[in-house]
């Protein structure tokens, strides 16, 4: 693991994305709030957050964070058949929160699969990246529109 005891602390702010792809009938039991499992979103929501905050017990060599904000939005996007998945995490210390938000992000992605499986087994989980960071030595990074 990486010494950080030297770093300046400054705010530190990463945001990710998924994106789960599926068939029409399977985004609208999700939408529709009808499918068997219950809440498919918040489900998600929650294990992503969850997700962020075990960032360090799940990825070898990453630092244990205390976090000030995790964030997870879905959204369905109907015409694409697809779900989005848009994760902020934030905090005040020495090191960055990328992979904290990319956890976020994947794993709500998962959840959504995991919840859906019973009924379409060929959904895509696709195009999980950083879309922005800021903070510490590196300075600001923004991923390509």
């Amino acid at each position: 693991m990486v010494d950080v005891s030297a770093k300046q602390e400054t705010v530190r702010e990463a945001r990710a994305e998924a994106f789960v792809h599926m068939a029409p009938e399977t985004l609208n039991l999700i939408v529709s709030g009808s499918h068997h499992k219950g809440d498919v979103f918040a489900t998600a929501r929650i294990a992503g957050i969850q997700a962020a905050k075990k960032t360090w017990d799940l990825i070898p060599l990453c630092h244990p964070l205390l976090l000030t904000k995790v964030e997870v939005q879905l959204e369905a996007i109907e015409a694409e058949n697809m779900v989005r998945i848009e994760s902020v995490c934030k905090l005040a210390g020495k090191t960055g929160v990328e992979m904290e938000a990319l956890t976020a992000a994947s794993v709500a992605a998962l959840t959504i699969y995991d919840m859906c499986k019973a009924v379409q087994k060929d959904m895509v989980i696709g195009q999980v990246r950083l879309l922005e960071k800021t903070g510490g030595k590196s300075g600001h990074f923004k991923a390509d529109a």
